[in-house]
């Protein structure tokens, strides 16, 4: 598997948002250089371009040159944000009819541009996935033959903090959940297996992890998975499905040395998915 470092900071809502950039940095130096690229970054925020999307240019910007990295070679990547807004690109290129996304993540990220009261592009991008909503984001697709991801195809790993509208949502589409009180890896497979799918995508927002066991967070949630428990469920899902493509997001360390006292677990998440 090869790496791929997208130092986005654009797509949060945070008024810290570049902590996130300085965390995808953090882990660039921990990446073997062989096999690791480096998507660019606009150095401005951005123009919501008439929509309701925050910083809305260079979201669109970057998701162009991340799908072009992507394409330029047919190995799964592991994509390193940066907030989760560069998992729009990441997984659209890995999307089969056989694919399913587990996204681990204290937040589902299901708003749609209507929907959301920060209009932060980091809580629609699953939506925008599905094409539900995105009347707004025609900015972002490939073309007119983009994949879209099924609401079935979803399985919400993890996730503890919704927002009404994206309650509903998950009601309504019937997704998938599984919580993160008593998760098991077995539980995540049997979820994954129930869509009938035979691949996998892992998006891994650091936040799913309980704020006691990892101090780089923008947004932490209390009641979250021990780092040894997402672990072995990537490990699980890793042998029973195909990984297409896996994201790891949303690490924002105050400085240098908060950096390298997280960055044990870190790596240790980054190996089972790149194992």
């Amino acid at each position: 598997m090869r790496f791929v470092v997208v130092p986005q900071w654009q797509g949060s809502p945070s008024s810290r948002a570049m902590r996130l950039a300085e965390g995808a940095y953090a882990v660039l130096g921990d990446l073997p250089a062989k096999s690791t690229a480096v998507v660019e970054v606009p150095v401005g925020a951005g123009d919501s371009l008439g929509t309701r999307v925050h910083r809305f240019s260079s979201v669109v910007a970057v998701a162009a040159s991340l799908r072009r990295e992507l394409e330029a070679e047919a190995s799964p990547a592991l994509v390193v944000g940066g907030d989760c807004g560069v998992e729009y690109a990441a997984v659209q290129h890995t999307l089969g009819p056989d694919t399913a996304v587990v996204w681990f993540d204290a937040h589902p990220d299901l708003h749609s541009p209507r929907t959301s009261e920060s209009g932060a592009f980091s809580g629609m991008v699953l939506r925008a996935l599905t094409g539900d909503g995105t009347d707004e984001l025609g900015a972002l697709e490939a073309g007119p033959g983009a994949r879209r991801l099924e609401p079935g195809r979803i399985v919400l790993a993890g996730s503890r903090t919704y927002d009404d509208a994206e309650d509903t949502w998950v009601e309504s589409r019937r997704v998938r959940t599984v919580s993160s009180l008593d998760l098991t890896p077995e539980e995540v497979v049997e979820a994954v297996a129930a869509t009938g799918a035979t691949e996998v995508y892992v998006h891994v927002d650091l936040d799913v992890l309980d704020p006691g066991t990892l101090d780089g967070l923008l947004e932490p949630v209390p009641f979250g998975l021990d780092p040894a428990v997402l672990i072995a469920t990537i490990t699980a899902l890793k042998e029973r499905f195909t990984l297409v493509g896996a994201g790891l997001c949303s690490f924002a360390p105050v400085d240098a040395a908060a950096a390298a006292d997280d960055m044990g677990t870190i790596l240790r998440v980054v190996g089972a998915l790149a194992r």
